[in-house]
């Protein structure tokens, strides 16, 4: 528990350099490009093109959904895909990006991921953005249920933020880590329902799976804001197993935070 409040007050004490860096970070990761930051709308909307083209032309898969277009259902679920995306690797890898923090400055390191996901936050938010406007252009208006957007990105922020934590320190130790996760991300993607809807599923183990899967739970919850229509607090099973992953992930995170946050320096 100790080691659970001094992270808390890094974060705290640490606040204003960690949004400073939050901007340094985006302005680091599009800078030399010409078009800068263009390039955080256009990676997605280049992959939901793909995506959208594959299904309706090709697969001939891309029939409505609860009454919204099949390219509707879709962006709802790839576009906060795209932010959990970004955290898996980004947050796995942002010691190693930001190791002179570490080595030189004697930045805490539990704020780094802090700082790399906020600026990942920043790009999501604008998507969603994006994704309210499209959904306006085809006729569907925002809603109270759209309010609960900001619920499911508290979150995620809050499930990738342990996430970085937690695989920044173990990519830190072993590159063998970084390669399975990164071998293991079109896995996740598939497995999550990102194109498909899990709630189909009518087997009782591959039940079990998506109710224990937080991506799939974030997934399905940003489409309850966008397509189902239902309030998070109708859903108290599913909340109640996503919260009960972050929590222990969160223990899992501290324990080996204790272990390795002394280490991590002289690796680095």
């Amino acid at each position: 528990m100790g080691t659970f409040i001094n992270i808390i007050k890094e974060h705290i004490q640490y606040r204003h350099q960690i949004f400073k860096l939050a901007f340094t970070d985006l302005i680091k990761t599009y800078r030399g490009a010409i078009l800068g930051w263009s390039w955080a709308i256009i990676k997605p909307a280049v992959t939901i093109f793909v995506y959208w083209f594959a299904f309706t032309f090709g697969l001939r898969a891309g029939r409505d959904v609860s009454g919204y277009p099949f390219f509707l259902w879709m962006i709802a679920g790839l576009i906060p895909w795209n932010y959990m995306n970004e955290m898996l690797l980004a947050g796995m890898e942002s010691l190693i990006k930001y190791r002179y923090l570490v080595t030189k400055i004697k930045f805490p390191i539990s704020t780094i991921p802090t700082f790399v996901n906020f600026s990942k936050l920043i790009i999501f938010s604008i998507l969603l953005l994006i994704v309210i406007i499209i959904f306006m252009l085809f006729g569907f208006m925002p809603d109270l249920y759209t309010l609960q957007i900001l619920f499911y990105a508290l979150l995620a922020f809050i499930f990738f933020n342990v996430w970085g934590i937690l695989s920044s320190m173990l990519a830190a130790i072993s590159v063998d880590f970084t390669n399975f996760i990164k071998a293991i991300i079109t896995a996740i993607f598939w497995l999550s329902g990102i194109l498909w809807n899990t709630n189909n599923i009518t087997n009782p183990w591959g039940k079990a799976f998506f109710l224990f899967n937080p991506i799939t739970y974030l997934i399905n919850g940003f489409r309850n804001c966008f397509i189902y229509k239902v309030a998070f607090w109708q859903e108290p099973l599913q909340l109640g197993c996503f919260c009960l992953v972050l929590l222990v992930l969160t223990i899992v995170t501290v324990r080996i935070y204790k272990k390795l946050r002394k280490e991590i320096p002289d690796v680095l």
